[in-house]
C-alpha cells in the first residue's frame, strides 16, 4: 500500500484562492496525484465545524479521483476553523472510520486532531500533534497530550499493526533540524518533546524515514514562511512522520519526503509498505 501525509495549512486556502502560494498548493497536490496513493492524510485543514463545502468536494473530485473523503474539523468549544484532519481513500477501500478522542487536556480533544481507518490487517492513522506555542505556554498540556497519544497507538497495536502519520511537531534528533544549538528552548525541540517522541518509538513503533535512510542529515519536511530564504538555504525541520509497529517495518519498500517545488511550509511525505 502507499500512502501520502501532508500538513496543508488550510485546505479551503489551497483549493480556492487566487494567490500564488494556493496555487503553489494546487501543483502540489498535483504531485500527489501522480504517485496513487492508496491513502491520503491531510492535517491542518482549518474547515468550519460544518466540514468541506460540495465547491471543497468537488475540486478534491477533479484533482484526486477515485478518493472517499472522512474529516474532523475543529467543534466548540474549540477554536472555530482550527486544526482539523482528513482522509481520503481509495473508493475500493472499506475502512471503518472513527474519530477518537484520547482524554487529551483543555480543547484538544474537539479540534479534530486524530482520525483512524481500521483494515483487516492493520489500522492506519493519523494525527496533528498540538503545538508547545512561541512562549512554551501549552508545553504542559504537550506533553500530557503525548503521554494520552502513546497510550492510544499502543492499545492499537495490542490489535492489530498501525501505521501512523502526520504532524508531530517535534524535530526528534538533532539531525531533524538545520540548526540545533539554537532552537533547544523552541518549541518543537525541547527536550521534554524530544524524550516524549523517544518514548513513543520505545513502545513498539519505527520512524521510517530513519529505518530507510539511517543518519543521513539534511532531508527535512518544513520550512517556516517568515524567512524567505528558508528553503532555499534548506534552514528547515523534519516534523512529519510515518511511524509503523516494529513488527513490520521490515516490509517498508519506501519512506520519503515528496518534492513540493517552491513551497514553503510543510512538504508532503511518502511511504510505501508491502502488507
Amino acid at each position: 500500500m502507499k500512502f501520502i501525509s501532508w500538513n496543508i495549512d488550510s485546505l479551503n486556502a489551497a483549493l480556492t484562492s487566487d494567490s500564488n502560494r494556493a496555487q503553489l498548493s494546487r501543483d502540489v497536490l498535483d504531485t500527489i496525484g501522480e504517485y496513487n496513493a492508496d491513502v491520503i492524510a491531510i492535517q491542518e485543514t482549518k474547515l468550519s465545524a460544518k466540514g468541506p463545502t460540495q465547491k471543497h468536494m468537488d475540486i478534491l473530485a477533479e484533482r484526486l479521483p477515485s478518493y472517499e473523503i472522512a474529516w474532523r474539523s475543529s467543534e466548540e468549544p474549540a477554536r472555530k476553523s482550527y486544526a482539523g484532519t482528513m482522509f481520503l481513500y481509495k473508493k475500493d477501500l472499506h475502512p471503518i472510520v472513527t474519530f477518537p478522542e484520547i482524554g487529551a487536556p483543555d480543547t484538544m480533544d474537539q479540534e479534530g486532531r486524530i482520525i483512524t481507518l481500521e483494515f483487516e490487517n492493520c489500522f492506519v492513522t493519523q494525527v496533528y500533534t498540538p503545538n508547545s506555542g512561541g512562549e512554551l505556554d501549552r508545553l504542559g498540556k504537550r506533553q500530557i497530550w503525548d503521554e494520552k497519544y502513546r497510550d492510544y497507538l499502543t492499545t492499537l497495536d495490542k490489535q492489530k499493526p498501525v501505521i501512523a502519520s502526520g504532524d508531530y511537531n517535534v524535530a526528534h534528533k538533532e539531525i531533524d533540524l538545520a540548526h540545533p544549538d539554537r532552537n533547544h528552548f523552541s518549541a518543537g525541540f525541547t527536550d521534554e518533546e524530544r524524550a516524549d517522541f523517544t518514548e513513543l518509538l520505545n513502545c513498539g513503533f519505527s520512524d521510517t524515514f530513519r529505518y530507510i535512510h539511517g543518519d543521513v542529515e539534511g532531508e527535512y519536511s518544513w520550512w517556516g514562511q517568515r524567512v524567505k530564504t528558508s528553503k532555499i538555504n534548506n534552514s528547515g525541520w523534519r516534523i512529519d512522520y510515518f511511524l509503523v509497529s516494529n513488527r513490520i517495518a521490515d516490509q517498508i519498500v519506501s519512506s520519503k519526503m515528496v518534492d513540493s517545488g517552491k513551497r514553503q511550509d510543510h512538504t508532503p511525505i511518502f511511504l510505501e509498505v508491502d502488507l
